[in-house]
Parts: structure tokens; sequence; C-alpha cells
């Protein structure tokens, strides 16, 4: 795979995907970034406009016509693009089916359509539901999702099986821990600096606190995937994408408010095993299947929170 140099990246300007593209320009790639702002924003990838190997696409995933113009003469599709608000797919429940499912879908027939035989994907340990085996593998089953968005993953990681076998694509697949770091949009650290910005006096956590979780330093998922991309080469590469352990939201808040100097600042919590319908309050990845091919994640859970929340102090 050390070949590939002309990549597309959907969801270019969002949290993952702009530290991705930034990356692949990095290592030389020529890169184009598809985005339509719904989610994504300009800034996140404002500074590589001026760059001689970067294009950006303002278009819609589901545009067919659109997807098929920007997935036309890429080596590699780097699908990233999906809607990232769990709790709102609570509210408009399709929109998972819009921007998880029938996106991939567009991608997949606009690939098929252009001759392009590569993607890797951008999926999540939500699909597994709540298992009943931690650390959790990869060939855990039977997936019982609990939210829309694991469903609309689901459903898309069945998609790129179907059109692997069908049509002699090859596919690299990661799902993901919780990702932290810079460009952060959302998730538990910017929620509890903005909260923490408007009340400093105190802090409410949606839960008991106790929820437990992976943490991954957005830096270490983005070269975690290049190096299983570059590492394995089967027709479907399934990873978990992961540090080995895992941190409780009342730890997180504690290491904010912290970082944030506000030592007075009391935590409130709602209450409750989890913090919002289709939450999953405990899950810990099994990530051997990268680590046995030779990568792992240079920080644990502890210090990828500590690390991101550092750099979203200096961002938001």
């Amino acid at each position: 795979m050390t070949n590939i140099k002309t990549a597309l990246v959907t969801g270019g300007a969002g949290f993952i995907g702009s530290n991705l593209v930034g990356r692949l320009l990095e290592l030389g790639w020529k890169v184009a970034a598809l985005d339509n702002f719904l989610l994504g924003r300009r800034q996140l990838i404002q500074k590589f406009f001026s760059h001689p190997k970067f294009r950006f696409i303002k278009a819609d995933l589901l545009e067919p016509a659109a997807v098929r113009r920007a997935v036309q003469g890429h080596e590699i599709i780097f699908h990233l693009a999906c809607n990232s608000d769990i709790q709102k797919s609570t509210l408009t429940t399709d929109i998972d089916l819009k921007l998880s499912t029938l996106a991939t879908y567009n991608v997949l027939e606009s690939m098929r359509r252009c001759g392009v035989k590569r993607i890797v994907f951008s999926s999540s340990s939500a699909i597994m539901g709540e298992p009943s085996v931690f650390p959790t593998p990869e060939d855990y089953g039977p997936l019982e999702p609990v939210s829309f968005y694991g469903a609309g993953k689901l459903a898309a990681e069945g998609l790129i099986s179907a059109y692997c076998h069908s049509y002699q694509f090859q596919a690299w697949i990661y799902r993901f821990a919780n990702v932290v770091g810079y460009n952060g949009t959302h998730g538990v650290l910017v929620d509890f600096i903005h909260k923490l910005r408007r009340n400093p006096k105190e802090l409410l956590v949606l839960g008991d606190g106790k929820q437990a979780k992976p943490y991954l330093y957005v830096k270490n998922c983005v070269e975690g995937i290049l190096f299983g991309l570059i590492h394995s080469s089967k027709k479907i590469n399934v990873f978990n994408l992961t540090p080995p352990d895992r941190l409780d939201v009342a730890s997180i808040a504690k290491i904010v408010i912290s970082k944030m100097g506000l030592r007075t600042a009391k935590i409130r919590y709602t209450g409750g095993d989890r913090g919002w319908v289709g939450d999953v309050p405990r899950v810990l990845l099994d990530g051997n299947r990268l680590k046995k091919l030779g990568w792992a994640p240079q920080e644990n859970s502890r210090k990828a929170v500590e690390r991101a929340v550092d750099d979203l102090l200096g961002q938001i």
C-alpha cells in the first residue's frame, strides 16, 4: 500500500478528517477533502488551501452525481463522513440512515462506477452495543447496537463487505474508541470545557460518572489507520483502534477542572447508569489484532485525555 499517493477524504473538514488530511499531506500524498460543512468546519482545514497537493470539494454525499465526480481519479477513499451526534439521532431517527448508510452506499457505488477499489472506513465500537465480553475483540457477536448511530455504522460495514465480495474491492474498517484531541468539535471534553466556561462554579455531568470508555488521542488514531493500511492486505481488514484501558467520566471531569484551574468547581451528576438514550456506559476494546502487526497507541486513556484537554483549551 505504500505506493498509494492520491486520496479522497470524506468528512475532510471534520475532527478526525482534518487531522488525517494534514498527516497525508506531510507524507507527500495528493489529497482531496470533501465536506458539506454540516458538521465540518472550514477553519479546521483553512491552512491547507494554499498547499499545492490539496484540493477542497464542497459536496453532499447524498447527491450521487456529486459523489461520482469527487471519487473519480482517486486511488483510495478514506470515508470518515457521518453524523457524529449520537444524541441527536434519537430525536431525528433517519439522520444515521442518511448520513451513514445511504452516504456510504453512494460512496461505494461511485467507486464501482469509477473503478476505485480501495476504501478505509471509520466505524465505531458502537456497532457492538453492550457486549458481554471484555475486552471486546473484533470477531465478537452477535452485534446488537443500542443507538441509531451504531446501527448506521453496522449497516455501512455490511455494505462495504458486500461490495468487497461482489466487485473485488479491498477495505480497511476501523472501530474507534473515543477519539479526542486537536480540532475536536464534539464529545465529553468539548462539552465539559464549554459548560465550565459558562459556569465556572459547577459542572453538570450526565449520568453517574461511572461510565468508562477507552480514549484515543487523535494523532495516534491517524497513525493507527495508516499503519493498518500499510501492514494488512486481506480483502476486508477489521481492527479495533484503541488503547488497552479505559477511563471513567468522573475522572475526566476532575482532569478538565484541574487543567482549567477551577479548584472550587463542584461536580453535579444527573444520575442513572448512562448519559443519554443510546449511550453505552461500559466499553473496553481488544486491540491485539493491530498490536500483533506491530502497532499500539503511545498514550493510555488518561494521557490521551490530558493531552487532548491541553489541545482544546488552546483552541476553544
